[in-house]
């Protein structure tokens, strides 16, 4: 089902909001409950998450439970007996569908899954995946409308994997196919995110015997068993970032709680830098009328790429920031050079504003300051939708958002957390 949502601009944000679990730590953490007939329960868990939403129906298809409280914000799931042998349909629009092979390949020795969705940013395929199974022993087959892959006799084999770059997801896939692998499996070249780290302590707690060294080399021993356990999902830094650069350039007054300041270091010293001046404890930001210096964004040079640093997923909102910029600014994204479709939306609310070209990584130069009129647009990726709601409640007049149902997708209650800040708005269905 997919919506649109209708805003009146220059509508100035008042209230608190609280930051949710992280999306792209939820969805692993349950991938990462397949691989035990115990039962898991995550706190601080993004339970209304659209992502979400799709990967408890996937567990649910092959004969798990997944139960939610939505309102203590808790997700237990029991994957006691599971088989993709149940599965008719593989229509489930999520990119970690590869993640959900190894909860099946350690039961049954088979696992099929859907093609991996989500987002269009370039070329994302998954042959990293296609990889990290046949170092581990097993045989994929590319069929109609799914992929099926078959472990070797004698189920999972401890290997070494070597990634040819850094990859979250592939990562992500020898983590969880190692930990119930027989043997030991090296991974290098490993991207251990926030988001990772969040899943390792997971494993661990799980039983999984997972070393870590510096910032790239993993080192598994697969166990035979693994057992419940309990964790709480890690704040969404993305989300974190999001709120608070909407509600300094509507000139709010807005408290943003669960901060995860740990994690978020750099991108915060990026919106001081940029002259985003803001109250702050261990936990909350608090941002008011006055948050910048001067009362105007001064213009800025960031490059997008990999943790500790700003991450690609934050760079629509750096760009959105400098629109507001008193000169010329300068982002670049080596991580995703193709994140850029949605720049041809946003330059609606502003003609003029915005250049841009991708020869190895994609160089956004930005002209300001602007002020954005209303506009009627198109969603083309999830943080890039998010981008164009915040440019129409931030634009002078009316604002048609089309496909919205992308940023719904990455961000828990998204709608009433707008309406708690008194934010008038119209979702209805396309």
């Amino acid at each position: 089902m997919s919506y649109k949502i209708k805003v009146i601009g220059a509508q100035t944000p008042r209230g608190r909001v609280r930051v949710s679990g992280a999306k792209n730590a939820a969805t692993r953490l349950m991938a990462a409950a397949l691989l035990t007939r115990e039962r898991i329960i995550l706190s601080n868990f993004p339970t209304e998450l659209v992502d979400v939403r799709h990967k408890g129906r996937f567990i649910e298809a092959i004969g798990g439970q997944v139960n939610y409280d939505t309102g203590l914000n808790t997700v237990e799931i029991c994957a006691a007996d599971i088989s993709s042998d149940l599965l008719d349909d593989y229509n489930y629009p999520i990119r970690t569908t590869y993640l959900l092979a190894a909860g099946l390949l350690a039961r049954h020795g088979i696992a099929r899954i859907p093609f991996p969705g989500g987002c269009k940013l370039g070329e994302r395929k998954y042959d990293l995946h296609i990889y990290v199974w046949e170092q581990l022993g097993c045989t994929v087959t590319e069929k109609d409308d799914h992929i099926e892959i078959v472990a070797g006799e004698g189920g999972l084999r401890g290997t070494e994997i070597t990634f040819p770059i850094t990859t979250i997801g592939g990562t992500e896939n020898a983590l969880l196919s190692g930990a119930v692998s027989k043997g030991i499996t090296v991974v290098r070249n490993a991207y251990i995110s926030p988001e990772i780290e969040n899943l390792i302590q997971l494993l661990r707690l799980m039983g999984a015997r997972i070393k870590v060294e510096g910032g790239s080399l993993i080192t598994i021993e697969g166990v035979e068993t693994l057992h419940a356990a309990t964790l709480e999902v890690i704040p969404d830094r993305i989300e974190a970032l999001t709120w608070i650069i909407y509600a300094a350039l509507s000139r709010g007054e807005v408290l943003i709680e669960d901060v995860p300041f740990d994690i978020m270091e750099i991108p915060l010293q990026h919106l001081r830098a940029a002259g985003l001046d803001y109250f702050s404890n261990e936990r909350s930001v608090y941002v008011t009328p006055e948050c910048f210096r001067e009362h105007f964004v001064q213009p800025f040079e960031l490059a997008c790429g990999t943790h500790p640093g700003i991450i690609s997923d934050m760079q629509p909102f750096y760009v959105l920031l400098a629109m507001y910029g008193a000169g010329k600014s300068l982002i670049v994204d080596y991580r995703y050079p193709k994140r850029v479709a949605f720049l041809q939306e946003l330059l609606k609310f502003a003609p003029g504003a915005l250049t841009w070209e991708t020869n190895g990584s994609a160089m956004i130069r930005v002209n300001g300051p602007n002020k954005l009129v209303g506009a009627e647009v198109k969603s083309t990726d999830l943080r890039g939708s998010m981008t164009l709601v915040m440019a129409g409640l931030l634009a002078e007049g009316e604002s048609l958002i089309h496909d919205v149902t992308m940023a719904l997708r990455g961000y828990n209650c998204m709608e009433k957390k707008l309406r708690s800040l008194g934010i008038d708005y119209e979702l209805v269905e396309s």
